[in-house]
């Protein structure tokens, strides 16, 4: 599979959000700005799961109408980071333990399948792009940019399966990695949040040796681990500080 196509493959799973996210007029650019704003903060847990987002709270910080900040919440609800329940409002979305274990299996069970026949059709084209995945991975996690570095993973496993020739799964894999992307943001411990980037290298080796039984065997232990990192519990919901959690959106 050529990177054309590879890129095809994961833009599908922004293609719904580049969508939602079309409005019209000057406010388009102030829009994204603060979708990307409350989406690093929930990933970065300056944002907890279960933690009531009020739109007037968030109007006045981000110096928006109501109406403005309704589209950006409705944004994030299609995205599953917030939930908004009808007399309630917006709150982080806290996937519960089973969809954790649910998606986590579902993983295992696509992601390791896929191994064998990635190193059928891996070519120094894409091994090269994965390579580079990797490396910006290490550079966000270096830069102690969380939310970076769960994206940057959440692509190198997309790209993986996309890689390995099977266009429905990978579009598959790519709806995982995005579930628990949010899984892994809002139960994963801070300073430690996605993959371990050195283990995308072995896995790169392995595959650079064509070793597909090798390679799915390294991919079940990889996601055992990462599920393993992650402190599923229950805890109140929260009213958080939105002006100290946004204290450097305005500069």
């Amino acid at each position: 599979m050529t990177a054309r196509r590879v890129a095809s493959v994961l833009r599908a799973a922004d293609k719904k959000t580049a969508n939602a996210s079309a409005v019209s007029g000057a406010g388009a650019q102030r829009h994204e700005r603060i979708y990307q704003a409350i989406s690093a903060a929930i990933i970065e847990h300056r944002l907890q799961p279960g933690a009531r987002l009020r739109e007037d709270a968030l109007a006045e910080v981000f110096g928006v109408s109501r109406t403005g900040i309704r589209k950006v919440l409705q944004r994030l609800a299609m995205d599953q980071l917030i939930t908004l329940t009808p007399g309630k409002g917006a709150s982080v979305t806290r996937p519960s333990a089973e969809e954790a274990r649910e998606v986590f299996d579902a993983r295992r069970l696509v992601e390791c399948g896929l191994m064998q026949p990635l190193v059928q059709t891996l070519d120094a084209e894409g091994l090269s792009q994965l390579k580079a995945l990797a490396a910006r991975e290490q550079q966000a996690l270096e830069a102690g940019e969380q939310s970076a570095a769960i994206q940057c993973s959440a692509q190198f496993h997309s790209a993986l399966a996309a890689l390995a020739g099977n266009q429905t799964l990978a579009t598959f894999v790519v709806q995982l990695c995005s579930r628990s992307s949010l899984i892994l943001a809002v139960y994963g411990n801070s300073g430690n949040l996605g993959c371990d980037c050195t283990d995308h290298q072995q896995l790169l080796a392995l595959l650079e040796q064509g070793d597909g039984q090798a390679a799915a065997a390294f991919m079940a232990r990889h996601l055992d681990e990462i599920e393993a990192s992650l402190s599923i519990g229950e805890a109140p919901q929260a009213v958080p500080d939105l002006q100290d959690v946004f204290a450097g959106y305005r500069r």
